[in-house]
């Protein structure tokens, strides 16, 4: 992937340099030149190549994800580090006899 915009780089900064050395080119030309060829091209480029990665990279992160929630989830239930589960927060309403 980035060996073809390396080339395309290159190929663009000599059109550019072209345009600004013609005797009838002109420096506005040659910046034109590299935004229009150059520079919009390739940063389209480069994000439609980098989709892959960038999939690559977010399902890794969910999946790590769901491994960091269940060991938060455990400390919650068991914040004494028993394997028993936590009591009512509510105390059992007592009759009297």
């Amino acid at each position: 992937m980035y060996l073809i915009a390396m080339a395309w780089g290159y190929v663009v900064l000599m059109m550019t340099a072209a345009e600004a050395t013609s005797a009838s080119g002109s420096l506005l030309g040659a910046l034109i030149t590299l935004l229009l060829y150059g520079v919009l091209p390739l940063s389209l480029l480069t994000y439609i190549l980098g989709t892959p990665g960038r999939k690559r990279r977010r399902r890794a992160a969910e999946a790590a994800a769901p491994s960091a929630a269940a060991s938060d989830i455990a400390s919650t239930i068991a914040p004494d580090g028993s394997s028993q589960a936590p009591g009512s927060a509510v105390a059992a309403e007592r009759k009297e006899a």
